[in-house]
């Protein structure tokens, strides 16, 4: 994971007095953002937490030092510094004399995406969810980035703010060979993400801070004409969005509809009921619960229902950092409409509505290393032949076993393997690992083995 800061090109910016404190900071690298209000001493923001930098507090001269030094304020209330990602927010006073200063440090970080890669492959719209401030506008600046760079995409940012691309004419190396296009004013954002579709032929259009209802019934009109989406909004989870009015029909719509009388008692539940208007703008949502730890709704449909149904929703947490792999787990707590497996070598097994099931390992020396071994595979209710084209063409040694004590792992259509527990029960005694798929074709088998293997 590269990190590309420009961090000397805003320090430069700041009063002299704090150039010396910043440039020689043990932490510089861990700088959030830095505060000078009139009247107070500069305030630096860590991702360990806040540090005064100075006893002298910041006068008028200061804050006038640094206006003049970087571009002019939006209607916003938002500057920049020229070729860089920093953003500058000022705050007024009655007069509208700027009287405070918020310097953000503009990150461009290479390689944050590696967790969701394969999320990018399957082409379908993508929304990601999270609080101010967790980083959401780095991700999306290098999703638009990798769309372009690694898969060739053609790829439109709709930048209003200026955060993705940065503060200048030309837009920062980080967001690769994507076009920007800038909005003057944040409430014709709506429009310019139509004009994006209709005058440049995008593939993918990447939008930051999706907020209004103008701007979601034009994120629905892009979806509808198949272009793919990668887009941002506030919020925690799933959860917040439904309940959300303006923003409910990125997931499909809310609305209230009145059963009869035998389909509420068949259902179990009151005549009137929530349900999904529609499809949803966005596949996929990825909520940023920590900046390490991301949940993943691959099936936002799926989820959605669940949630209005009173089900618990099936979600999946994607850990990494730095020196670790990355680490995938599934997680729901168990409901009456689902099927559980455990066993010895895995912490769940959960079928979900997915294309396989996840399988979570324990870092235990007794794991079972499918990658230094030959393969021996129980197949059960699919074709051998088509999972033996499978492995051959990905270059795989393996053995297809009738044996089921011989397996080293077993692969079958989910729907026959919920109706097996003599199957599922043996297979737990022997603690072989069951990876269940919902379809059974070239395209599933082929990316099932991709995320054991790579």
């Amino acid at each position: 994971m590269n990190v590309n800061d420009d961090l000397e090109k805003l320090i430069d910016n700041l009063p002299l007095f704090l150039q010396e404190q910043l440039k020689y900071h043990p932490r510089k690298d861990q700088l959030i953002e830095i505060v000078l209000d009139l009247g107070r001493r500069p305030e630096a923001r860590f991702t360990t937490g806040p540090e005064y930098l100075s006893r002298k507090v910041i006068s008028w001269q200061d804050i006038d030092y640094m206006t003049k030094r970087i571009s002019k304020f939006s209607n916003e209330n938002r500057a920049g510094i020229e070729r860089t990602l920093h953003r500058i927010s000022c705050i007024r006073n009655r007069q509208f004399l700027i009287n405070g200063l918020t310097c953000r440090v503009g990150r461009a970080v290479f390689g944050t995406i590696s967790v969701i890669r394969d999320l990018l492959e399957s082409e379908k719209s993508i929304l990601i969810l999270g609080k101010p401030g967790v980083g959401k506008t780095t991700i999306i600046r290098e999703i638009a980035r990798v769309l372009a760079d690694e898969m060739e995409k053609r790829v439109i940012i709709i930048d209003t703010s200026n955060e993705i691309a940065g503060d200048s004419d030309i837009p920062h190396s980080g967001i690769g060979r994507a076009r920007r296009m800038q909005v003057a004013k944040p409430e014709l954002q709506h429009q310019v993400m139509i004009e994006a579709v209709e005058n440049h032929m995008p593939q993918v259009i990447v939008i930051d801070e999706i907020g209004t209802e103008l701007e979601v019934l034009a994120a629905r009109t892009i979806a509808e004409k198949g272009v793919q989406l990668v887009g941002t909004t506030h919020g925690n989870c799933l959860e917040n969005l439904i309940k959300n009015p303006p923003l409910a029909d990125l997931i499909g719509g809310i609305q209230y509809v009145t059963l009869s009388d035998d389909e509420a008692k068949r259902r179990g539940t009151q005549k009137s009921i929530l349900e999904r208007k529609a499809y949803p703008a966005f596949e996929i949502i990825i909520e940023i619960n920590r900046q390490d730890s991301w949940t993943i709704h691959e099936d936002v449909k799926s989820s959605v229902d669940l949630f209005l149904r009173g089900n618990f929703i099936v979600g999946q947490t994607r850990q990494f950092s730095l020196l670790e792999k990355i680490l995938i787990k599934s997680k729901r707590v168990p409901s009456s409409q689902n099927f559980l497996l455990k066993t010895n070598l895995t912490e769940s097994l959960t079928l979900a509505n997915k294309d396989w099931m996840t399988i979570n390992y324990l870092k235990d020396d007794k794991l079972l290393s499918l990658q230094s071994k030959k393969l021996i595979i129980y197949p059960y209710s699919i074709s051998n032949n088509l999972l033996k084209e499978v492995l051959l063409k990905m270059g795989f040694k393996f053995v297809l076993t009738n044996d089921i004590r011989k397996a080293g792992l077993i692969i079958g259509l989910k729907s026959h393997l919920r109706q097996n527990y003599k199957l599922t029960n043996l297979a737990k005694q022997k603690s072989i690992p069951i990876y269940a798929l919902n379809q059974i074709n070239f395209y599933q088998i082929s990316k099932l083995v991709k995320f054991l293997f790579y």
